[in-house]
């Protein structure tokens, strides 16, 4: 499966639960798994960048 269409399901997810059409424990266990594993990546990921990309103007 091509990784943007995975990570556009898992924002089609993200957006049923936020506006809460479903629940995460709705999904099975291992699809919850999967998704708060992939979040957490992209979490720790993002922070990641934030340190490395950050321009403070301070030289």
């Amino acid at each position: 499966m091509d990784a943007d269409f995975v990570r556009v399901i898992e924002d089609v997810i993200d957006t049923l639960i936020k506006t809460q059409v479903i629940r995460l424990t709705d999904l099975p266990e291992a699809a919850q798994r999967k998704l708060n594993q992939r979040k957490g990546m992209r979490s720790r990921l993002h922070g990641a960048l934030d340190l490395i990309g950050r321009d403070d103007g301070i030289l």
